[in-house]
């Protein structure tokens, strides 16, 4: 038997804590080590390839539009509200994330009332600054000119403004009023609620107060009424007397007045001056606006009236979001009008259209603009597939004490945009409009004396 000592059996060692190892883990490790390495390297290229699509295939570059109005001459009391509205639209959509994930960025050229500028600035912004859309011009003659500088580069311009009529192109898209959502009217009403019989027509001489009469003449013929004048003042111009005293003279039983700018505030201080209160001789004006009034003797046009598709005073929902909008972002001083609410609208139609094509680009822009609706501050506006213009609700507002209108007659519902009336031929229209063109010397207004031309307003009407 071998009693000799045997060696002392060790304790199996503790695991090693110190090395956070537990039994087993460097085999785990081992195991996972090769699958662990391609899933980082999975999120790795998945990360690479969204900065890649990002980077290089998503545009990230800014929208650029162009707003062309007067903010200078004798049309910037009119214009600059429209200026002033179109970026409030602007800014709200960048606030909300811009369209399509990109910021939009607008450039403002000033068209100074002179028709050619307006031209002139036309094409910089198409080809210089590469907007996608011009929303622009007030005037009549402003747009005639910009028309054949957009039609030659097949863009867009959103044209806010209440007008004549007797045009329609594919490369315009029609916001404001047509000659039956604005003068017809009117002129029906007046004969209706104001037992008009006779009428006299004064406007500023250019394209829109010429066709404007035009119409309007129509329909006081048509009703068995009397046109009693028609009188026009040089655009820009306070010689204003001859107007009056052919209204001193004949003392019909209402005015429709299309002066405009500066000119009107002249011809309304000397109605007054001259005697004529709204009680005798009441003016339905075409142009006079909240923003007009503001700079104008409140008791100069008080009781008189306007005919619009939008007024502050239209009380809904939507119209009381905007007008606090407008005012937070301008003061509370500033009024809101038609010209501005149609300017604003006319960019909210535009953006809807750029999220529903999927693009900024003007032709697939202006294909998707023909089928936009939305409801504005004025309420539902839907643009007609056939003509390029608005279906629009139709207003007449009497002026009050502060300068602001009480709604006395609605037509409650939008109504068909017809830019040729039918009275005539659209044939005759097209006509009547290229006689004043050729007559005028090729100029969208009666050429201007010296004597006559506002020292402000550079060449109006050149």
């Amino acid at each position: 038997m071998d009693l000799s000592p045997k060696p002392a059996r060790r304790a199996p060692s503790a695991p090693s804590l110190a090395a956070g190892r537990l039994p087993g883990s460097i085999s785990i490790l081992r195991r996972w080590r090769p699958a662990a390495v391609a899933a980082v390297a999975i999120v790795a290229l998945v990360a690479a390839g969204w900065w890649t699509v990002d980077r290089f295939l998503l545009d990230r570059r800014p929208i650029v539009v162009g707003i062309l109005h007067s903010l200078s001459g004798p049309m910037a009391i009119s214009e600059t509200s429209m200026v002033d509205a179109e970026v409030l639209a602007l800014e709200e959509i960048n606030q909300a994330g811009g369209l399509l994930g990109r910021p939009v960025r607008w450039v403002i050229a000033d068209g100074a009332s002179d028709w050619p500028t307006f031209a002139r600035k036309a094409q910089e912004l198409i080809h210089d600054r590469k907007v996608d859309v011009i929303f622009g011009c007030w005037t009549s003659a402003s747009r005639k000119t910009v028309l054949p500088v957009v039609e030659a580069a097949d863009h867009l311009l959103v044209y806010p403004m209440a007008y004549e009529g007797l045009e329609q192109s594919p490369n315009v898209i029609y916001v404001g009023a047509a000659p039956n959502q604005q003068i017809i009217p009117a002129v029906q009403w007046a004969s209706a609620s104001l037992n008009a019989k006779r009428f006299l027509l004064v406007g500023s001489d250019y394209i829109w107060p010429r066709c404007v009469n035009a119409i309007a003449g129509d329909q006081i013929r048509g009703l068995g009424a009397e046109l009693v004048g028609e009188l026009y003042v040089p655009f820009g111009s306070d010689r204003v007397d001859p107007l009056v005293e052919e209204i001193v003279r004949t003392r019909p039983d209402v005015v429709l007045s299309a002066v405009v700018g500066d000119s009107a505030v002249a011809f309304f201080r000397r109605l007054r001056q001259a005697g004529i209160r709204s009680d005798d001789v009441p003016v339905i004006s075409f142009s006079i606006a909240e923003d007009e009034l503001q700079t104008m003797p409140r008791g100069d046009m008080v009781g008189d009236y306007a005919a619009w598709n939008y007024f502050q005073s239209l009380d809904s929902p939507a119209n009381q979001t905007f007008v606090r909008s407008f005012k937070a972002r301008y003061g509370n001083q500033r009024t809101t009008s038609a010209v501005a609410e149609s300017a604003y609208t006319g960019v909210r139609l535009w953006a809807q259209a750029v999220e529903e094509s999927g693009t900024s680009e003007v032709v697939q822009v202006r294909s998707s603009l023909r089928s936009q609706s939305m409801l504005a501050p004025e309420g539902v506006v839907s643009i007609d597939r056939q003509t390029n213009h608005a279906w629009l609700a139709v207003r007449i507002g009497k002026i009050l004490p502060d300068g602001q209108f009480e709604i006395v007659w609605d037509s409650e519902r939008a109504v068909r945009p017809v830019p040729f009336p039918l009275t005539r031929s659209r044939a005759d229209w097209e006509q009547f409009v290229r006689d004043l063109y050729q007559s005028w010397g090729r100029r969208w207004s009666k050429p201007v004396s010296a004597a006559d031309a506002p020292a402000s307003s550079g060449r109006p009407g050149a």
